[in-house]
């Protein structure tokens, strides 16, 4: 199998999780008390566009990162695996806790176990592991730029929202597990 075909699975696949993510795991109000302030809806638009543009751009741009160098898309191909399985590992763990929409469910507790023992957002960790290896699979600067800077400002958005409802559901709890783990990235934010 090319490097080609692979790439073109996992994107595939990224994909596909996505739109089973988004329509089945949504949590609809008479379930549990959704706070979503319309981030679901911007990750989408936001997520789609800086796709959309970086593909634009690694199609029709010079390949001028790192000089184009090949390894660039084998760099891509291993970072999608690892965001895509960073990603589904932390959908797995939560179950039906995961929801799409921000949403507490009454039964919902913290985790603290799996991925989330080294930070409180895994899922999104996974996302921005997707968003950097789209970028280093174009092999062109701006469309690096394109893939990770929007997507990341609308997932910390997202981040802003999750928290403060997972603030106001769980209070000092989730305080505590607010110094005890980062947000994003190991030890670092």
């Amino acid at each position: 199998m090319t490097s080609t075909v692979v790439w073109w699975v996992l994107i595939c696949g990224w994909l596909a999780s996505e739109i089973w993510v988004g329509v089945d795991t949504r949590t609809k109000q008479s379930s549990g008390k959704v706070q979503d302030r319309g981030s679901m809806a911007l990750m989408w638009i936001v997520v789609v566009a800086a796709m959309t543009l970086c593909n634009t751009v690694a199609e029709t741009g010079p390949r001028n990162l790192f000089g184009g160098a090949h390894w660039l898309k084998t760099a891509g191909i291993v970072g999608m695996a690892l965001g895509l399985s960073v990603r589904w590992t932390a959908i797995a763990t939560l179950g039906k806790a995961f929801s799409a929409n921000v949403a507490i469910l009454d039964s919902q507790k913290i985790m603290k176990r799996g991925l989330y023992r080294f930070v409180r957002h895994p899922s999104y960790l996974g996302l921005l592991l997707v968003f950097v290896a789209v970028g280093l699979h174009s092999r062109n600067r701006l469309a690096l730029v394109v893939a990770v800077v929007p997507t990341t400002a609308a997932m910390l958005y997202r981040i802003q929202v999750e928290e403060l409802a997972l603030n106001v559901a769980f209070g000092e709890e989730y305080l505590a597990c607010s110094r005890e783990t980062k947000r994003l990235v190991p030890g670092i934010y």
